[in-house]
């Protein structure tokens, strides 16, 4: 990434047609690494009756491209700067409910797509996924179904099996309280949170302690270490 942490949100014009008269599927690019964006772009650039009208690098600028280009697709990747990919997912369907958003991102725990359906996602894959699955999670959400990537199901499905997930606690998150944990947990100040949410330091500090009464921890660092032992983060914090 650059040492701007939030470019600015490219806008193109949106075109409902392509030449021959065949209705595409308009899509907003929202992830943070310009050779992510990249690669999606060419992708789907190959793709006929696809195209992105759109791109963002932050939650807030893909609310500002989305309000722009009308598109029918998001796709949103979960850890950006600002509100990051749950919060504008948030105020998309609020704001745009006939957007569909499809989360594109490297977290394939299997405890994140409830808490990304409850925010009101509408697909769930892995960056690791086939090119050939991306565009048809596309075209299968814009068609109003929904979607969850194929090795994710299965993992679902066997852990079911198996009596499912022993730890349900990030799911009795609520929208908001799961935001404030990511940027809890990405380092960001009491402060900083209040002024990127638009709430009262005092409001994020009582979302602050509602995280750590329902996730049973005492303090960030614990918290910081329960989210990457549950998949929200990387190996990159992994020395936390």
């Amino acid at each position: 990434m650059g040492s701007n942490p939030t470019l600015s949100a490219i806008c193109l014009s949106k075109n409902s047609k392509n030449g021959m008269g065949v209705t595409m599927i308009n899509i907003v690019l929202a992830d943070d690494h310009e050779l992510v964006r990249a690669g999606i772009r060419n992708l789907l650039a190959a793709q006929p009756g696809m195209k992105v009208v759109g791109e963002a690098s932050s939650g807030e600028d893909a609310l500002a491209v989305v309000r722009e280009t009308q598109p029918d697709v998001v796709l949103m990747d979960l850890r950006m700067p600002g509100i990051g990919g749950i919060g504008a997912t948030e105020k998309l369907v609020r704001s745009h409910p006939e957007v569909k958003v499809i989360v594109l991102t490297v977290v394939d725990q299997n405890s994140i797509p409830n808490r990304l359906f409850k925010a009101g996602a509408k697909g769930y894959l892995t960056k690791g996924c086939p090119p050939e699955e991306l565009v048809k999670a596309i075209a299968m959400v814009d068609s109003g179904k929904n979607y969850i990537s194929s090795e994710l199901a299965q993992r679902l499905a066997m852990l079911d099996s198996l009596g499912g997930n022993d730890d349900k606690r990030l799911e009795d998150l609520s929208p908001r309280e799961f935001q404030v944990m990511i940027m809890v947990t990405q380092g960001k100040e009491i402060q900083e949170i209040s002024d990127t949410l638009n709430l009262s330091p005092k409001t994020v500090s009582t979302y602050r302690y509602r995280v750590f009464d329902k996730l049973g921890v005492k303090n960030d660092v614990e918290l910081t270490r329960y989210a990457i032992s549950h998949g929200v983060f990387g190996d990159e914090l992994s020395n936390v």
